[in-house]
């Protein structure tokens, strides 16, 4: 919904508040006018149930408001007598239109000085709880927010298995936009595998997926910068809750879509190219502080030692066979199209008069198909530049060079403007651009060439309509030759380049699908690892960006938790001697 829709919505909500509560102010000794005005209504309602003032703002903080409002219904029937199992339950379950029986047919009594103290131990567990997940989901949403790494796209800068935290308020923490959502949970609710919000994926047009509130984000005291390491919202996502992964495309909330973290390669406003692999902005290759560790796919080849043991002495944890093809074939264009049917990635690493080498998703079909065969003495690896430095060293070793992809690569952005991948462009994962990153108030020229670049922002980011008809592009059923950005975007990348979806796929992250900055790991768990050493220790409590390495800081923590017990036990040493 709009911003004037809710707040419509807000006035109505008001509106059945005041019918349903005015005799109840009056009964309070408070006029019954007070019970229709906004705002103004909930801080006097916090006077009648006897509780802080502040709560007021609990009630129109997103996701929170859903748990206190059952909170308030009770209280205020508790407020007026009503205590029994039976009057709760049919508060909660009524939606809180049980106090309009109240209002308007029981002769009740405000009970001006009640005890707020809870009269059976449950009835303490529960308000206890209801009070930690209201804190915990503040921080949650906009203070600070625990994340996990599940994926090697930024293997070696960050592990699978490191724990972090991520800031929300470096950038600008951002309001929850879906309405009705279950608290401190993504898109799935545990154990039962089920969504845990309110959305409809299967019909945009349902009420339900109109309950979104309009996007904003509080003022942040930082601004993205190139080569930051950022948490996002999947800006193309494709799985429909996080423990049910799918390759079908599924409409979700903006905050709902599936969290990613990548580095920030290119900003608003940038020129992005990628040559060979390196990422170059604004004519200059970008430079990557010291802890980056960008890997690359290197091709291997061995005169004097096997694949495993070279990959066993060097730790070389991501590594793949080559495929030896025979030259007529790999240059069979019928059968080159067959393969590109297949999404396999193909690579041509030698240029022998009879073979030629391929690496991709081989089934054994292709395999028995195109008479393939393993070569002991060649294979492929995920490496940093300074570990294939130290293996060029290697006297087992005959040759280790960076394999750079050449000619089209299907899947790579941008789509052409019937949504479909382009080829024509002869771009590839290691080769693509110049690319225009768009900026907040920057005008493009729109013409058919550069429609694909930006359609989707149009569309889906920004929110109009987009058809083509003939040689005119009409937005919004306006013929249009330009377009005018209305927010910033950002070109994400993985630095394990050779194993990560990312914007070289799908494109431009929109400033709305932000998340916020990580600022360091608290814990880190290698499942490869053994007994006290699946414990990455040295990764504890380290930062995640800033220059130099990586430092933990996980001795100072211990030394200020011990000093902590110490001093707490001095103190109450003291005190009970002062008794």
């Amino acid at each position: 919904m709009s911003s004037y829709q809710w707040f419509l919505f807000f006035l109505i909500i008001q509106l059945i508040h005041g019918l349903g509560t005015w005799k109840l102010y009056e009964k309070a000794g408070r006029k019954s006018w007070e019970a229709f005005i906004p705002v103004y209504n909930s801080i006097v309602l916090m006077k009648i149930i006897n509780r802080p003032t502040w709560w007021t703002f609990l009630l129109f903080i997103p996701i929170v408001n859903l748990i206190l409002f059952p909170v308030i219904w009770v209280e205020t029937l508790r407020s007026f007598g009503k205590n029994s199992t039976v009057d709760t339950w049919l508060g909660i379950f009524t939606f809180g239109f049980y106090i309009y029986y109240i209002n308007y047919t029981q002769d009740v009594k405000h009970i001006a000085e009640r005890s707020l103290v809870a009269k059976t131990k449950t009835g303490d567990t529960i308000s206890s709880l209801l009070f930690a997940i209201v804190v915990a989901t503040i921080v949650h949403t906009y203070v600070m927010q625990p994340y996990t790494i599940p994926s090697s796209s930024l293997e070696k800068s960050l592990l699978v298995g490191d724990f972090l935290f991520v800031s929300k308020f470096h950038y600008g923490a951002r309001t929850p936009m879906t309405a009705i959502a279950a608290p401190m949970v993504h898109d799935t609710l545990p154990l039962i595998n089920t969504k845990s919000y309110l959305y409809d994926d299967k019909n945009p047009e349902s009420w339900k997926n109109k309950l979104q509130f309009p996007f904003f984000r509080f003022p942040g005291f930082e601004k993205i910068k190139n080569t930051e390491i950022v948490v996002f919202n999947s800006p193309r996502d494709t799985v429909f809750m996080m423990d049910v992964p799918t390759d079908r495309r599924y409409n979700k909330p903006i905050d709902k879509k599936t969290n990613l973290v990548k580095r920030c390669v290119g900003i608003a406003g940038d020129s992005l190219q990628i040559k060979n692999g390196d990422v170059y902005i604004n004519g200059k290759i970008l430079p990557f502080p010291d802890r980056a560790k960008p890997q690359y796919c290197y091709n291997i080849k061995l005169k004097g030692a096997s694949e495993e043991s070279i990959t066993s002495q060097y730790e070389i944890t991501e590594h793949y066979p080559l495929f030896k093809i025979t030259r007529k074939l790999w240059e069979n264009n019928v059968l080159r199209d067959y393969l590109r049917t297949q999404k396999m990635m193909l690579f041509e690493v030698s240029k022998d008069s009879t073979d030629a080498y391929i690496n991709g998703r081989i089934t054994q079909e292709i395999y028995n198909k195109l008479s393939l065969s393993i070569p002991d003495n060649y294979f492929q690896a995920n490496l940093t530049e300074e570990k294939a430095s130290l293996l060029k060293s290697n006297p087992n070793i005959e040759s280790i060079i960076r394999n750079n992809k050449t000619g089209a690569e299907d899947g790579i952005f941008p789509d052409t403007p019937d949504g479909k991948p382009s080829l024509t462009n002869n771009w590839n994962s290691d080769n693509l651009g110049p690319i225009y990153l768009p900026k907040e108030g920057a005008t493009v020229k729109l013409d058919l060439k550069s429609l694909p670049f930006y359609k989707v922002i149009i569309t889906e980011y920004e929110g109009n309509t987009v058809k083509v008809d003939g040689n005119d592009i009409l937005i919004n059923g306006k013929k249009a030759t330009s377009y005018t950005f209305k927010q910033n975007y950002y070109w994400m990348m993985g630095d394990n380049r050779n194993n990560s979806l990312d914007a070289r796929y799908w494109g431009y992250v929109p400033e709305s699908h932000i998340v916020g900055k990580p600022v360091f790991i608290w814990f880190s768990w290698d499942t490869n690892g053994k007994g006290i050493n699946k414990i990455r220790w040295d990764r504890m409590f380290t930062t995640v960006n800033g220059e130099g390495q990586p430092q933990s800081y996980f001795k100072y923590f211990l030394i200020l938790l011990g000093l902590y017990f110490v001093g707490d036990y001095f103190w109450k040493k003291r005190k009970a001697n002062k008794a």
